[in-house]
């Protein structure tokens, strides 16, 4: 096993992509999505999507994005979720911050 903690597994840094769908617009679903992104100190985002999906990137360490995706199945109090598709990106220079789309 490499000697770096950053290669260590669970540490690497990946970037995803979520696609989620079931009643998650005007439900507090994207402010639940930074509010969890942050907590997790990951980068990237989350906006609505026109046809009532929400699309999550997101990128930070893969234990961390493991984090999220298990939050993402789950969704606010008012939320139901029906689906998360995951897709695998390269890793990219994100924001600093977790942001929500408006």
């Amino acid at each position: 096993m490499p000697a770096d903690a950053g290669e260590q597994a669970g540490w690497e840094i990946v970037r995803r992509r979520y696609v989620v769908s079931g009643r998650v617009q005007g439900v507090g679903y994207r402010a639940f999505v930074a509010r969890v992104g942050r907590a997790l100190r990951l980068s990237g985002g989350a906006a609505n999507l026109d046809d009532g999906r929400v699309e999550v990137v997101a990128e930070g360490p893969a234990h961390a994005l493991t984090r999220l995706e298990s939050a993402l199945a789950e969704g606010p109090r008012l939320a139901r979720v029906d689906r998360v598709a995951v897709e695998a990106l390269e890793s990219g220079a994100e924001p600093c911050s977790f942001d929500v789309e408006f």
